[in-house]
């Protein structure tokens, strides 16, 4: 995975041990262990424990696209978003959804 610089791009200035914990410990040390789980299957837990959270803005969105970017197919985010839906709601469904087609469909 690409080294992730969001945290000090976004809040670096504002948060910076906030920022430092999001790059370094959360993507660098704990995506970063492939031989423990997959980033294609943290991807979809991460999108699962977005969705049922109500996490349904840009993150879940970046995470959509990292899923996709791992080996997700279209097919298999349909069917993780449809089984997570009757665990983490209708609604919550539908937004991520629309996601997740917007991201599939751009290409």
């Amino acid at each position: 995975m690409a080294k992730v610089t969001a945290g000090r791009d976004e809040l670096g200035s504002f948060a910076p041990k906030f920022a430092e914990l999001n790059d370094d410990v959360l993507f660098g040390e704990v995506w970063s262990r492939e031989d423990k789980l997959s980033a294609r299957d943290r991807s979809i837990v991460t999108i699962t424990a977005l969705m049922a959270g109500g996490i349904l803005d840009s993150s879940l969105k970046f995470h959509i696209q990292n899923a996709k970017n791992h080996g997700v197919t279209a097919e298999e985010m349909a069917e993780i978003l449809t089984h997570a839906a009757f665990y983490a709601g209708w609604p919550k469904a539908w937004a991520a959804f629309r996601m997740a087609k917007e991201i599939f469909e751009t290409d």
